[in-house]
């Protein structure tokens, strides 16, 4: 597992709630992202991952808590946050009727990109997106549409990364690719990267850690190599499982 003891986090969370009428989505959660790791954030279905990413993006407003993102407190500087702040996720996907050139134009004119005709290349590139270039959105594959959604994800040089299921639905090799480029970027840059994804393979592939939750508070965390013998269990998938069926059995830390 990666440590950074003396760089400001990319993201920091403290006491973050939300309710909704009698509901708690998200109960007292606390964490960080540094710079350069990838933190999985994991769960079953409704346990508060894509709530939590919603608050993160400024979509939600917490009931409680703080979100920090690299050094700004979103509350109070919400544009300079979420200028440093990217996202990606399958279900969010760019305008059809756009090109790939045109979908990367018009965020980067939302982002303030400089230099972007230089920036749109120089992704177009790095993605392999050439013959797509002034194609429609529409009209591509879903591993096409995942790498432009990528492309558009990081074209403002991001301190924080978003990914909200990235490579659900996508074929192995296409997924494969997806990772690798992810892996680049949290490698490349001072960027770290907070990921949701119900595919335990790629969480111990990608991950540097990750956070277990469970009816809207992390349950467990830590190394996904090491957390499932450290709690009796064969597999990551294994403890997920658990988690799912039978939170109360497993320690809080």
């Amino acid at each position: 597992m990666l440590t950074h003891q003396k760089a400001e986090q990319v993201l920091s969370v403290r006491g973050l709630r939300k309710v909704y009428g009698g509901n708690v989505a998200v109960d007292d959660v606390s964490f960080e992202v540094a710079p350069n790791e990838i933190v999985g954030l994991l769960g079953p279905n409704g346990a508060g991952k894509t709530t939590t990413i919603n608050m993160v993006l400024g979509v939600l407003e917490p009931s409680a808590g703080e979100i920090s993102i690299s050094g700004t407190d979103l509350s109070r500087h919400r544009s300079a946050a979420l200028g440093c702040t990217n996202f990606a996720a399958v279900y969010a996907q760019l305008p059809g009727n756009l090109t790939v050139y045109q979908n990367l134009r018009v965020f980067g004119l939302i982002y303030g990109v400089k230099n972007l005709a230089a920036r749109i290349d120089e992704l177009i590139d790095h993605f392999d997106l050439e013959r797509f270039r002034n194609t429609k959105c529409g009209v591509l594959s879903s591993g096409e549409q995942t790498r432009v959604s990528l492309a558009k994800a990081m074209l403002n040089k991001p301190r924080l990364l978003l990914l909200d299921e990235p490579t659900a639905s996508l074929d192995p090799s296409t997924a494969l690719g997806i990772r690798a480029r992810i892996r680049d970027f949290a490698a490349s840059a001072s960027g770290g990267v907070l990921w949701t994804t119900h595919n335990m393979y790629e969480v111990q592939e990608v991950c540097d850690r990750v956070l277990f939750l469970s009816r809207g508070k992390i349950l467990l965390e830590g190394d996904p190599n090491r957390l499932p013998e450290e709690h009796g269990k064969s597999s990551l998938e294994e403890l997920f499982i658990a988690i799912a069926r039978e939170p109360l059995s497993l320690e809080i830390r």
